[in-house]
Formats: C-alpha cells, sequence, structure tokens
C-alpha cells in the first residue's frame, strides 16, 4: 500500500488543468527565465528525447524506488507529456475526447484496431 495521501480524480483533473494552463502562460515567458519556454523553443524533436528520458527514469523507480520517488518521477513524465502537447497544439480535451471514445473497449481490441 502507498504512504501517500489518496486524491481524488478531480484532484488529478485539476492539478493537470492547472499545469496545462502554468504551461500555455509559460510558451511566451523569456527562455532565458523559464525551463518550459525553453524546451518549447527547441521543438517536438527535443521534447521526445525528454519523454524517452523521463520515461525511463519512471520506469526505473517503478522497480527500484520506493512510491514517493514513483509519483515524483510520473510528475516529471505527466509535465513533460503536457509540454509535448502543447508543442503540438494537441489539447487536455483532445486527449479526453479520445480516452471517452475508448471506453468500454477492451484493450486488447483497441489495440488490434490500431493494426488493421
Amino acid at each position: 500500500m502507498s504512504n501517500l495521501p489518496l486524491g481524488t480524480i478531480d484532484d488529478l483533473a485539476a492539478s493537470l488543468a492547472r499545469l496545462a494552463q502554468t504551461i500555455d502562460t509559460r510558451a511566451t515567458s523569456d527562455a532565458d527565465t523559464s525551463y518550459t519556454a525553453q524546451l518549447l523553443a527547441k521543438g517536438p524533436s527535443k521534447i521526445a528525447k525528454k519523454m524517452i528520458e523521463e520515461g525511463g527514469e519512471f520506469a526505473l523507480a517503478l522497480t527500484t524506488e520506493d512510491d514517493h520517488a514513483v509519483a515524483s518521477e510520473a510528475a516529471d513524465v505527466l509535465y513533460h507529456l503536457l509540454v509535448g502537447l502543447r508543442a503540438r497544439g494537441v489539447s487536455l480535451n483532445d486527449v479526453a475526447a479520445v480516452l471517452t471514445a475508448r471506453e468500454g473497449v477492451s484493450g486488447l481490441d483497441e489495440k488490434a484496431s490500431r493494426n488493421s
């Protein structure tokens, strides 16, 4: 069992919405003072490399670290994912629409439909 306090899905949704808004705001900031602006200025290719790096750190934490480290690495992945979405002009609403369309569909069936 996790030692982290339990939140609700509403907490996660609100946190992601606030983070997306912060990323939108910082997108127009000075790249000398904003990491988000720096990443966005370097484009999707650089952000993709960061996603690979952060995903690897998350995967490693899953197998070797405590729950707090796993949550911290997951937060890093979510941040970089949202920066990548912003770079491509894809909104959280776009992602939510895809997730909604997949509700009630077996993961195996959904994956098979992408291969056909």
